[in-house]
Protein backbone atom coordinates (compact mmCIF):
# COMPACT_ATOMS: atom_id res chain seq x y z
CA UNK A 1 0.00 0.00 0.00
CA UNK A 2 1.67 3.36 -1.22
CA UNK A 3 -0.26 5.81 1.54
CA UNK A 4 1.56 6.40 4.64
CA UNK A 5 -0.09 7.29 7.67
CA UNK A 6 1.67 9.26 10.07
CA UNK A 7 1.77 7.70 13.97
CA UNK A 8 -0.60 10.43 16.13
CA UNK A 9 1.12 11.32 19.15
CA UNK A 10 0.07 8.87 21.71
CA UNK A 11 -1.25 11.49 23.79
CA UNK A 12 -3.68 12.29 21.13
CA UNK A 13 -4.84 8.87 21.04
CA UNK A 14 -5.06 8.12 24.80
CA UNK A 15 -7.65 11.16 24.98
CA UNK A 16 -9.90 9.92 22.19
CA UNK A 17 -9.88 6.26 23.83
CA UNK A 18 -10.73 7.76 27.42
CA UNK A 19 -13.42 9.73 25.39
CA UNK A 20 -14.70 6.70 23.64
CA UNK A 21 -14.75 4.90 26.77
CA UNK A 22 -17.05 7.86 28.74
CA UNK A 23 -21.18 7.32 27.97
CA UNK A 24 -20.97 10.67 28.82
CA UNK A 25 -18.82 12.11 25.96
CA UNK A 26 -20.61 9.56 23.63
CA UNK A 27 -23.89 10.44 24.71
CA UNK A 28 -23.31 14.09 24.48
CA UNK A 29 -21.82 14.26 21.54
CA UNK A 30 -23.68 15.64 18.83
CA UNK A 31 -23.19 12.16 16.51
CA UNK A 32 -26.58 10.25 16.24
CA UNK A 33 -24.32 7.37 14.45
CA UNK A 34 -22.15 7.35 16.92
CA UNK A 35 -24.70 7.53 19.54
CA UNK A 36 -26.46 4.69 17.56
CA UNK A 37 -23.38 2.74 17.05
CA UNK A 38 -23.51 -1.25 17.32
CA UNK A 39 -20.75 -3.07 18.54
CA UNK A 40 -17.12 -1.37 19.66
CA UNK A 41 -16.12 1.70 18.30
CA UNK A 42 -12.23 2.11 17.39
CA UNK A 43 -9.87 5.73 16.54
CA UNK A 44 -8.44 4.42 13.30
CA UNK A 45 -6.82 6.59 10.36
CA UNK A 46 -5.11 9.31 12.53
CA UNK A 47 -4.21 12.61 10.31
CA UNK A 48 -2.64 15.64 11.07
CA UNK A 49 -5.05 18.87 10.08
CA UNK A 50 -3.08 21.60 8.94
CA UNK A 51 -4.74 24.51 8.37
CA UNK A 52 -3.83 27.39 5.59
CA UNK A 53 -4.63 30.66 6.72
CA UNK A 54 -3.51 32.48 4.23
CA UNK A 55 -2.33 32.12 0.32
CA UNK A 56 -0.06 35.01 -1.35
CA UNK A 57 0.25 34.75 -4.55
CA UNK A 58 3.69 33.75 -4.08
CA UNK A 59 2.32 30.34 -3.16
CA UNK A 60 2.20 28.67 0.45
CA UNK A 61 4.43 29.65 3.22
CA UNK A 62 3.83 27.54 5.74
CA UNK A 63 1.01 25.51 7.44
CA UNK A 64 0.02 25.31 11.13
CA UNK A 65 -0.61 21.96 12.94
CA UNK A 66 -4.21 22.09 14.00
CA UNK A 67 -4.73 18.84 15.67
CA UNK A 68 -5.20 14.85 15.19
CA UNK A 69 -8.31 13.88 13.31
CA UNK A 70 -9.33 10.08 14.19
CA UNK A 71 -11.93 8.30 11.88
CA UNK A 72 -14.04 6.53 14.50
CA UNK A 73 -15.04 2.67 13.23
CA UNK A 74 -17.73 0.63 13.86
CA UNK A 75 -17.23 -2.78 11.92
CA UNK A 76 -16.26 -1.72 8.29
CA UNK A 77 -17.20 1.95 8.13
CA UNK A 78 -16.06 4.99 9.83
CA UNK A 79 -19.34 5.81 11.75
CA UNK A 80 -17.60 9.58 13.06
CA UNK A 81 -14.78 11.25 14.03
CA UNK A 82 -12.86 12.39 17.13
CA UNK A 83 -10.68 15.77 16.67
CA UNK A 84 -7.88 16.31 19.10
CA UNK A 85 -6.24 19.78 19.57
CA UNK A 86 -3.08 20.74 21.29
CA UNK A 87 -3.10 22.40 24.80
CA UNK A 88 -0.50 24.13 27.23
CA UNK A 89 -0.88 20.50 28.88
CA UNK A 90 -0.43 18.42 25.47
CA UNK A 91 -2.50 16.51 23.08
CA UNK A 92 -6.57 16.39 24.36
CA UNK A 93 -9.94 15.43 23.33
CA UNK A 94 -11.63 17.86 21.43
CA UNK A 95 -14.56 16.72 20.35
CA UNK A 96 -16.57 14.66 18.16
CA UNK A 97 -18.34 15.02 15.00
CA UNK A 98 -20.19 13.58 12.06
CA UNK A 99 -21.23 14.72 8.36
CA UNK A 100 -20.33 14.66 5.12
CA UNK A 101 -16.55 15.27 5.88
CA UNK A 102 -16.71 11.68 7.24
CA UNK A 103 -17.61 9.52 4.66
CA UNK A 104 -15.66 11.88 2.09
CA UNK A 105 -12.10 11.29 4.42
CA UNK A 106 -12.84 7.48 4.40
CA UNK A 107 -13.53 7.58 0.31
CA UNK A 108 -10.50 9.64 -0.77
CA UNK A 109 -8.47 7.79 1.59
CA UNK A 110 -9.10 4.83 -0.86
CA UNK A 111 -8.72 6.41 -3.62
CA UNK A 112 -4.93 7.76 -2.58
CA UNK A 113 -4.67 3.64 -1.77
CA UNK A 114 -4.48 2.98 -5.61
CA UNK A 115 -2.25 5.97 -6.62
CA UNK A 116 1.23 4.32 -7.96
CA UNK A 117 3.75 6.76 -5.97
CA UNK A 118 4.01 6.37 -2.70
CA UNK A 119 2.48 9.40 -0.18
CA UNK A 120 2.23 10.78 3.49
CA UNK A 121 -1.71 11.25 4.21
CA UNK A 122 -2.52 14.04 6.12
CA UNK A 123 -5.41 16.95 6.05
CA UNK A 124 -5.60 20.73 4.61
CA UNK A 125 -7.68 22.84 5.79
CA UNK A 126 -8.62 26.34 3.62
CA UNK A 127 -10.65 28.20 6.25
CA UNK A 128 -10.80 31.49 3.83
CA UNK A 129 -12.70 28.72 1.15
CA UNK A 130 -14.13 26.84 3.79
CA UNK A 131 -12.88 23.78 2.46
CA UNK A 132 -11.22 20.56 3.17
CA UNK A 133 -8.79 18.70 1.18
CA UNK A 134 -6.88 15.17 2.02
CA UNK A 135 -2.92 16.45 1.47
CA UNK A 136 -0.76 13.46 -0.04
CA UNK A 137 2.77 14.51 0.44
CA UNK A 138 5.40 13.26 -1.31
CA UNK A 139 8.18 12.82 1.32
CA UNK A 140 6.51 9.69 3.34
CA UNK A 141 9.07 9.83 6.12
CA UNK A 142 8.49 13.70 6.79
CA UNK A 143 7.11 14.58 10.46
CA UNK A 144 3.47 14.18 10.06
CA UNK A 145 3.21 17.51 12.10
CA UNK A 146 5.13 20.14 9.91
CA UNK A 147 5.75 21.44 6.84
CA UNK A 148 3.41 22.47 3.86
CA UNK A 149 2.89 21.61 0.51
CA UNK A 150 5.70 20.89 -2.08
CA UNK A 151 4.39 21.84 -5.60
CA UNK A 152 4.75 18.21 -6.69
CA UNK A 153 2.01 17.15 -3.51
CA UNK A 154 -1.38 16.39 -4.22
CA UNK A 155 -4.80 18.17 -2.73
CA UNK A 156 -7.81 15.95 -3.09
CA UNK A 157 -10.77 18.48 -2.11
CA UNK A 158 -13.43 16.45 -0.37
CA UNK A 159 -16.52 17.02 -0.96
CA UNK A 160 -18.30 19.34 -0.12
CA UNK A 161 -16.13 21.35 -2.19
CA UNK A 162 -16.27 25.12 -3.33
CA UNK A 163 -17.97 25.79 -6.13
CA UNK A 164 -16.12 25.19 -9.18
CA UNK A 165 -13.46 22.78 -7.59
CA UNK A 166 -14.06 19.27 -8.66
CA UNK A 167 -14.01 16.94 -5.09
CA UNK A 168 -12.12 13.88 -5.21
CA UNK A 169 -10.31 14.89 -8.53
CA UNK A 170 -6.40 14.93 -7.46
CA UNK A 171 -4.82 18.01 -8.30
CA UNK A 172 -1.01 18.98 -8.00
CA UNK A 173 -0.38 21.41 -5.89
CA UNK A 174 1.32 24.02 -8.55
CA UNK A 175 -2.31 24.19 -10.43
CA UNK A 176 -4.52 23.88 -7.64
CA UNK A 177 -2.73 26.77 -5.54
CA UNK A 178 -3.21 29.78 -8.44
CA UNK A 179 -7.02 28.83 -8.16
CA UNK A 180 -7.33 28.75 -4.65
CA UNK A 181 -5.24 31.91 -4.67
CA UNK A 182 -7.40 33.64 -6.93
CA UNK A 183 -10.57 32.40 -4.82
CA UNK A 184 -9.04 33.33 -1.61
CA UNK A 185 -8.09 37.20 -2.45
CA UNK A 186 -11.05 39.95 -2.50
CA UNK A 187 -11.99 41.53 -4.77
CA UNK A 188 -11.38 45.44 -4.79
CA UNK A 189 -14.10 47.74 -3.70
CA UNK A 190 -15.95 49.63 -6.29
CA UNK A 191 -14.29 52.98 -6.76
CA UNK A 192 -10.70 51.86 -5.44
CA UNK A 193 -7.67 51.12 -7.20
CA UNK A 194 -7.42 47.02 -7.95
Amino acid sequence: MPLHVPPAPAPALRSVLTALGSPTAVRQAPTPSLRNAEGPATPDLPLPVHVLDAITPEGVRATRLAGWRFLIRCGDRAVAAAETRLTPDGWAFSHFFEGPYVASTERALRQAESVAQPYQARLLSVPGLYMLTLWLHGDCTADGAAGHPQATDLLVPLAPAPPGIAAHRPHAVSDLLPVLTLRATPAPLLGQPA
